[in-house]
């Protein structure tokens, strides 16, 4: 039986999802089989029309069809020409058991290698026919403990995180999921004192292959810029500066800047970078290289550096470090130590899918490190020292920043840096 006509009001539009990195008709497509799932919306609930939604949340009604169609092919509504969209009478045990629901839980989604990484995670559960929600921490252990306990009540299927750092996660966030029988996936790194799979990123490798790239490259003046001084910029820092004195240099030697600010907006730590950076090159040997412990970071480096006329590559060669996939023109052309987070994502999917059916145990603790690579990219040359001179003297003679480098920081820099 149905209940109410096409006008019941059933759907609650509280928990539409705002991330702007996700496809309109697949925040639809979530916010519908999420209710389904806790049981806000139950068997014969009928739902507003598409106009009706449309409206609401302020979108276009073939974005709504588009969801409506794909919740229709997963079985989970019902169309009755005349009456309206109807949730289906097993669309929760079909939620439960054909179609479970796996979470993805980040500290960001918009930058770096996290849309890549919620691609590759949902196209990989998708063919084992499991649906995806995605939880935005914004690197905050608060937000963090909330989604999990709203997963939890969600009875979902399986969990892949990346935990956040600032402060770290502590282990009874995860005990939680796997008092409930939820596998638990740690993508990037782990959570102490918890047995879960691990899909680790060797951060100390992330530095020594930076480090090796800058030092083969002839500089000798170098610097480490980071956001927070977390787990995983310590390991780069321990592996750059091995890379450093492998090549014949004095590790003491080497600049190193942490920000004091724990947020993932690369955005607020503008001012405690420029500062950093004045200083730096305010010496008579300013540095000739630097690595920059994500790419969003090596992004407003770069702006800040134009800013000043200090010009990237020819004064100051820049190294980040981020994924394989690479969007926008400074990206593009940034030297990078990328890994492959589609193989993260893939995999992360995999092991939820065989934890969930009983092929691995729930406290099975695997770790498999992802590959590495250096992008060559074209913002790391050899160092020549006729640039010294120019770039110890021209922080405080362009007071204005170039055009070009103005709209790349308004377009592509605006992101975070949790993995910094």
């Amino acid at each position: 039986m149905f209940s109410g006509g096409p006008d019941h009001e059933t759907l609650q539009y509280t928990g539409f999802s705002t991330d702007a990195s996700i496809p309109k008709h697949e925040r639809v497509r979530q916010l519908i089989s999420s209710q389904i799932a806790s049981g806000q919306l139950e068997g014969g609930d009928a739902l507003p029309s598409e106009h009706e939604v449309a409206r609401t949340l302020q979108i276009a009604r073939s974005t709504v069809r588009q969801a409506m169609s794909s919740l229709e092919k997963d079985g989970l509504v019902r169309r009755v020409h005349g009456r309206g969209t109807f949730v289906h009478e097993h669309a929760r045990d079909r939620l439960r058991n054909g179609q479970d629901i796996f979470a993805l839980i980040v500290p960001e989604t918009g930058v770096g290698f996290y849309p890549e990484l919620h691609r590759s995670f949902e196209e990989a559960a998708a063919r084992v026919h499991n649906q995806v929600i995605v939880s935005n921490t914004e690197n905050d252990v608060f937000r963090q403990g909330n989604s999990i306990l709203q997963l939890i009540d969600m009875r979902i299927a399986g969990v892949a995180i990346v935990p956040t750092t600032t402060p770290a996660t502590p282990s009874f966030h995860i005990r939680q999921l796997h008092n409930n029988g939820i596998p638990v996936v740690f993508c990037a790194r782990r959570v102490d004192g918890v047995r879960a799979p691990l899909l680790s990123i060797p951060f100390e490798n992330v530095g020594r292959i930076a480090g090796e790239a800058i030092v083969s490259a002839g500089h000798r003046r170098i610097a480490f810029i980071a956001s927070t001084n977390s787990a995983a910029p310590a390991a780069y820092e321990r592996g750059f500066r091995r890379a450093v004195h492998d090549g014949g240099l004095d590790p003491t030697s080497l600049r190193v800047f942490y920000g004091q600010i724990a947020t993932p907006e690369v955005s607020a730590h503008e001012c405690e970078f420029e500062q950093a950076l004045e200083e730096m090159f305010r010496d008579p040997d300013p540095p000739t290289a630097i690595f920059a412990s994500f790419d969003s970071i090596a992004e407003l480096i770069y702006v800040l550096l134009s800013r000043r006329g200090i010009r990237v590559p020819d004064d100051v060669s820049l190294v980040g470090f981020g994924g394989s996939r690479r969007e926008g023109a400074l990206l593009r052309n940034l030297t990078s130590v990328v890994v492959d987070e589609s193989r993260l994502g893939r995999e992360a999917a995999s092991l939820l899918h065989d934890m969930r059916h009983g092929t691995l145990a729930i406290d099975h603790d695997e770790v498999r490190e992802m590959p590495l690579k250096l992008l060559p990219g074209q913002t790391l040359i050899r160092h020549e020292r006729r640039h010294k001179e120019s770039t110890a003297r021209t922080w405080t003679t362009v007071p204005q920043p170039p055009a070009q480098a103005a709209e790349v920081y308004s377009n592509e820099v605006r992101g975070g840096s949790s993995l910094s």
